[in-house]
């Protein structure tokens, strides 16, 4: 997704004229001589006021967000060239999805890098971007820095989610339309993964959670999906064909063994059991089984999540460098380590992933954290 420009006219091509108003004005406060002049200029100083931060009379649509990068950082600094060369996706390659399904429209520097790396390092392919959020925003993106350094990415599509039509002519399109679903305490956490089994159905592709930090391309991990330890598969990261039979019948599975209230029930645990069964097997290991592959846990879940605290320890550049010789992508487990704060600069393992693979969202990070130090001062 291309960011939107213009240019804005300069103040001296334009003419100014005194509205009518105005003139009656002068008239009528220059007939009470004491408060006149009081009354004119206090009229005319708020008028200018109001035009120079407005900008009334313009087009709201020719101006450039504000909110957005930095004068200093253009496109042109955070896209690399190989990527602008790129011109965007290439049709003949799938597409990688990401969906938030609540209402939040502010995307977090973890948010921003996933996208980011992933559209790094998949730039012949589409990088869909699906917010519920947007449905609101009358197909306009909101003024957020995230949005605008995404959009310097050409093959970046950020997109309104539409629920109803995403689930039309599946199994689950029944299941979406009862309210009292909304009511269930995991919600949102049960209807991502059912946006996430359903997108890889409809169009294929590859889907990823907005805490992953992509290092490689994807595209060869085909009908895939990750062991994330204990014998349980993720969801997190998934890699199919579109009308794969596997995704088919775990949308039916959701529907058939649907709990909505036991964490996992319609995510890991829905995977593990759809997978048991295509394989015919009591324990999940690393295995491909009727073209259905379960990767090793070190492909895309280096860091268990019991152990998510390391991704917050320094390490060596050469210990990084081992620790992911055999992997993919990193899952952050965000649920768990959202609330830890993460040093910039260091050689914290997380922040020399941000540094590597989306280096735009960590020049960010770093601007963000440097102001707040002079501002602290």
């Amino acid at each position: 997704m291309t960011a939107a420009s213009g240019e804005q006219p300069l103040a001296g091509d334009r003419k100014v004229r005194m509205p009518s108003c105005l003139l009656k004005l002068t008239r009528v406060v220059l007939s009470h001589k004491p408060c006149a002049l009081f009354t004119l200029i206090f009229v005319f100083i708020a008028l200018a006021y109001q035009k120079l931060y407005w900008g009334i009379g313009e087009d709201p649509k020719s101006s450039v967000p504000t909110s957005g990068l930095s004068a200093e950082m253009s496109c042109a600094h955070y896209v690399p060239s190989a990527l602008d060369m790129a011109g965007g996706p290439s049709p003949s390659t799938g597409s990688v999805f990401f969906v938030e399904t609540s209402e939040q429209t502010a995307p977090s520097y973890l948010f921003s890098c996933s996208v980011e790396s992933a559209a790094r390092t998949h730039p012949a392919s589409r990088v869909v971007v699906l917010m519920k959020g947007l449905a609101k925003e009358n197909g306009s993106l909101p003024r957020h820095w995230a949005f605008s350094l995404l959009s310097c990415f050409p093959n970046v599509e950020i997109l309104p989610l539409d629920l109803t039509k995403l689930f039309s002519g599946t199994p689950l399109e029944h299941w979406f339309l009862q309210p009292q679903r909304q009511q269930e305490p995991h919600f949102l956490h049960v209807l991502s993964d059912a946006c996430r089994i359903v997108l890889m159905w409809k169009f294929g592709g590859i889907y990823l959670d907005t805490d992953f930090i992509v290092l490689k391309n994807l595209h060869n991990l085909t009908n895939a999906l990750g062991i994330q330890g204990d014998s349980v598969l993720n969801g997190a990261f998934l890699s199919f064909k579109a009308k794969h039979k596997f995704m088919e019948l775990c949308m039916q599975d959701f529907v058939q063994n649907y709990n909505g209230w036991a964490w996992g029930h319609q995510g890991p645990e829905l995977l593990t059991r759809v997978f048991k069964k295509w394989c015919s097997l009591g324990t999940i290991k690393s295995m491909s089984c009727k073209g259905v592959s379960a990767l090793a846990q070190e492909v895309v879940y280096p860091i268990p999540w019991q152990d998510w605290k390391k991704l917050f320890e320094a390490v060596s550049a050469l210990e990084l460098q081992k620790l992911l010789k055999n992997t993919y992508a990193v899952h952050i487990w965000n649920k768990l380590s959202h609330r830890t704060k993460l040093e910039i600069p260091s050689q914290a393992l997380l922040a020399q992933l941000y540094s590597q693979f989306c280096p735009a969202t960590y020049t960010k990070m770093k601007q963000d954290s440097e102001e707040l130090l002079r501002r602290a001062v």
